[in-house]
């Protein structure tokens, strides 16, 4: 493989693979054209304005570093994003050129070296997605998006299909140019024989330019250390590694968007020392990798990172589809705080019950952590039952009471008061952030439809079409009239008071405040008949159908009162 090359050349005649412990496909598409492109469509963007353009040279895909594991069999280490996307392309051209007439010659030839030789796939990615990657976008055999386990798997279908999608009104022209543009774009390459050289180059760039996640420049410094100070069991400690991290991506494929990898690695850190302190994770293990012996650490914290990912997978997956108390925290967000406690359940093998009742306690005090606004460090109140909560003891008990205490503890103890239910009550009477007054109405929404049932099946926020916050009262009323509309005069204490307030806003989907908006109350009141929130409306003004300041404040102080005696 030459140093400074062309794509066909560096594909042709090789076989190129991910390697399992490698990130899978992280590169997400954009099918609305009214919002920011995302990394495939400016793929395709370039692509498009390099060949408008007169540019002379050609066009450059950038650096690639490969492994040779043996003879034209290469793994990439990195630029295997912009290879698999690539190969995405290429694929999806050559199948729109082949349903305009039948290849020429020398364009079969370009298939059978970037693409696919007989039986033969040039490219693979990923173990858990190659399958896939065979079927929906080399052979094309599997046409429905069934089966899709993992995030990655969908963004390579997604990449797929916006290409597909693009080049459907495409001419010949335009499929044979972009054909040449990939063909004979350059590249350069860096093969390295050895595993240890390629690591050591990864941080080397990686350090100078856009850097890659903390985990992955921990995964290279781990493997690197291992290269050197491994000794006997240099070989085996690496496939370890590498078996780890396999399992690790594959969990952050499934769980990437509920929870950020780089965090994980800080809570993992939390875990692996028991101290809610621990927070500069590079820092840290940097640190530790510089001691005389580092391989100790590198087995145990490899082994802890896959273990919080394990039991992250289950919490955010089938665990918070069947609990809503796991499904409650999750929705509120700003979860930060309890997930070390939730790593430590799972670990100690806690049953789910167990696990909820920490969520639980933690939702109170994550929502008054955000309501009150205080400075108060909530890490310094609670560091020392995290740390009590051990595989000995492994007893939930001193946690909810500690956070019980928090909640209800006099206003006279200054020090602990911070979060009590008077600075809750304080906190939660003028406007807050839309997201969190939409938790809050989804909270008072199960609270209305459990009244008087027995056994009610609590609705999930998710259930909720498109769930939004409408203002009762509109902070704009209709033609600037809002007597004649059926609220009260918008007079200074109105505006500062009750436009922004939890009596004054409603939970609703998002096509049913897009059709109401600033409408007289009236109309507003005939739609509300939905949720068991917006049939307290109807039932409040049901003698007079009017929204005013008394109604409001009625309003308010029934939902004040449900958060004070549930949270």
């Amino acid at each position: 493989m030459e140093a400074s090359t062309t794509v066909n050349k560096m594909l042709a005649g090789n076989k190129i693979f991910v390697p399992t412990y490698q990130r899978a496909y992280s590169w997400d598409t954009e099918f609305d054209k009214s919002k920011t492109q995302k990394h495939v469509n400016v793929f395709l963007t370039d692509l498009e304005d390099y060949n408008k353009s007169s540019a002379s040279t050609p066009y450059y895909f950038g650096h690639f570093l490969f492994e040779e594991k043996s003879e034209s069999n290469f793994g990439v280490i990195d630029g295997q994003q912009r290879l698999t996307t690539i190969v995405i392309f290429l694929s999806a051209l050559f199948s729109k050129l082949k349903s305009i007439r039948t290849l020429t010659e020398n364009e079969e030839v370009l298939f059978e070296n970037m693409i696919k030789r007989k039986s033969n796939y040039i490219f693979s990615t990923v173990d858990y997605d190659n399958q896939l990657f065979k079927d929906y976008v080399i052979d094309q055999t599997k046409k429905n998006k069934n089966g899709l386990e993992t995030e990655s798997a969908r963004r390579i279908v997604n990449a797929f299909d916006f290409f597909t999608k693009a080049l459907t009104d495409k001419y010949e022209v335009y499929l044979s140019k972009m054909l040449k543009t990939v063909n004979e774009a350059s590249c350069s390459t860096h093969p390295v024989k050895n595993e240890s050289e390629a690591i050591q180059m990864f941080i080397f760039q990686n350090n100078r330019g856009k850097k890659p996640s903390n985990l992955e420049i921990i995964k290279a410094q781990f493997m690197f250390n291992v290269h050197l100070y491994g000794g006997d069991e240099k070989d085996s400690l690496i496939d370890e590694i590498k078996n780890r991290f396999e399992k690790i991506y594959k969990s952050i494929s499934s769980i990437e968007y509920k929870i950020d990898e780089d965090d994980v690695l800080v809570y993992t850190l939390r875990v692996h020392f028991n101290s809610l302190w621990e927070s500069n994770a590079i820092d840290k293990i940097n640190k530790l990798l510089s001691e005389n012996n580092p391989i100790p650490f590198i087995k145990s914290f490899t082994n802890s990172l896959a273990v919080s990912f394990e039991h992250l997978t289950t919490f955010f997956g089938k665990d918070e589809r069947e609990n809503i108390e796991i499904h409650s925290l999750i929705t509120l967000g700003g979860f930060a705080t309890a997930i070390p406690f939730v790593i430590k359940a799972y670990s100690f093998g806690l049953q789910t019950k167990e696990i909820c009742k920490i969520c639980s306690s933690m939702e109170a005090m994550v929502l008054r952590h955000r309501l009150i606004g205080t400075r108060a460090e909530l890490t310094s109140r609670i560091n020392d039952v995290y740390q009590k909560f051990t595989s000995e003891q492994p007893d939930v008990k001193p946690i909810v009471d500690r956070i019980e205490w928090m909640k209800n503890i006099p206003n006279d103890s200054w020090w602990w008061a911070y979060w009590n239910k008077n600075e809750l009550e304080k906190a939660i009477q003028g406007g807050m952030h839309h997201s969190t007054a939409k938790f809050l109405l989804w909270k008072y929404e199960n609270h209305l439809e459990n009244q008087g049932k027995n056994g009610y099946s609590l609705t999930r926020f998710d259930n909720i079409e498109s769930p939004e916050l409408e203002h009762i009262a509109p902070q704009t009323p209709t033609n600037g009239e809002p007597i004649a509309a059926g609220y009260c005069e918008y007079d200074e204490e109105f505006r500062n008071q009750y436009i922004d307030c939890l009596g004054n806003y409603l939970l609703l989907s998002k096509s049913h405040n897009c059709s109401v908006g600033n409408k007289p109350f009236s109309e507003k009141r005939n739609s509300y008949n939905h949720l068991g929130q917006q049939r307290e409306i109807q039932k409040m003004t049901a003698e007079s159908e009017i929204w005013d300041k008394e109604k409001i404040s009625l309003r308010k102080d029934k939902i004040v009162k449900f958060i004070l005696e549930n949270f």
